[in-house]
């Protein structure tokens, strides 16, 4: 019997779909061309003789996380997500240019964001309350919590009501905790940080939940780095929103705000009204950027039809 239903999971080549009954069924796609990922909504035909269905097709993608790979192409993370909630905490050390990077590509494709800062209780420093500050001005907001001590629950409970809701961030940051807080009734893996405080995978795949308010939770693995795919960014800004509102000023409409005469973001920048980390960060994207286009290489060139 064909069904249309929602990957849950995914897991290299096979994934976990939910059909219109609730039930949690084993796929794999019919062919190799077929890519999903948590959060897609597939049509699947009935099960073969291994017992598994098989998706074979894809419903049209309302919105999508994607990155840059080494190569400079794109590779898909998660799907049909409306919020992103991009995870940091005091250990490990916060990686402040890879939460720009997420806040970037969220920017790009009219995703909404908000930073969410596990292990409360480990407290914050003067450098973190700075950096959440200068986040917050701009307009993201900041929701404090611990998944150990289930602090801030409510709060995120009510931020992820009604939407379909990724967690990402740097691997050790306590996502999947996370998860088992607002998710209990689901089995969750957690792991600890190893000793030297470095983050280290706990999560394998990304993972689809229930938040049983009409809410969806999509845990992903942790990483240590992340590029938003080329084609996604905003070509201007990078997804830099406080720089897209200086752009206007800018001499000239094609300003990269690196060196060229009469720039208003480095003038902002060189006065302090444009907070001098996130301009770095911004120069280090465009760098990344400028490289991985490279890596890509020319675009070839379309055949014409005959």
């Amino acid at each position: 019997m064909d069904f249309t239903g929602t990957v849950i999971a995914s897991f290299g080549r096979h994934v976990l779909v939910r059909d219109p009954e609730g039930r949690e069924r084993r796929a794999r796609p019919a062919t190799r061309r077929l890519s999903v990922v948590s959060g897609d909504a597939v049509r699947c035909t009935a099960e073969d003789p291994s017992g598994e269905a098989l998706v074979v097709a894809l419903e049209p993608r309302r919105t999508a996380l994607y990155r840059a790979n080494s190569r400079g192409g794109s590779e898909i993370v998660v799907a049909n997500l409306t919020l992103l909630l991009v995870v940091l905490a005091p250990v490990p050390e916060p990686d402040l240019f890879l939460v720009d990077r997420y806040l970037c590509a969220a920017a790009s494709t009219a995703l909404r964001a908000t930073l969410l800062v596990n292990k409360c209780e480990l407290g914050l420093d003067v450098a973190l309350r700075r950096e959440l500050a200068a986040f917050e001005r701009i307009g993201y907001r900041a929701i404090e919590c611990s998944a150990r001590l289930g602090l801030g629950v409510g709060a995120l409970l009510e931020a992820c009501a009604g939407a379909t809701a990724a967690l990402v961030g740097q691997s050790g940051v306590g996502k999947s905790s996370l998860v088992s807080g607002l998710a209990p009734q689901m089995q969750v893996a957690t792991g600890e940080l190893a000793r030297e405080q470095h983050g280290r995978h706990t999560t394998t795949a990304s993972r689809l939940y229930d938040l049983g308010h009409g809410g969806a939770l999509i845990d992903s693995p942790g990483v240590r780095d992340f590029a938003p795919a080329l084609e996604q960014l905003e070509p201007a800004s990078l997804g830099f929103i406080e720089i897209a509102e200086l752009a206007g000023a800018c001499r000239f409409s094609d300003c990269r705000h690196l060196g060229e005469p009469d720039c208003a973001v480095r003038s902002a920048a060189a006065s302090g009204a444009l907070h001098a980390r996130r301009y770095e960060s911004y120069r280090r994207l465009r760098r990344l950027r400028d490289s991985l286009s490279a890596a890509r290489g020319p675009a070839k060139p379309r055949r014409r039809s005959t």
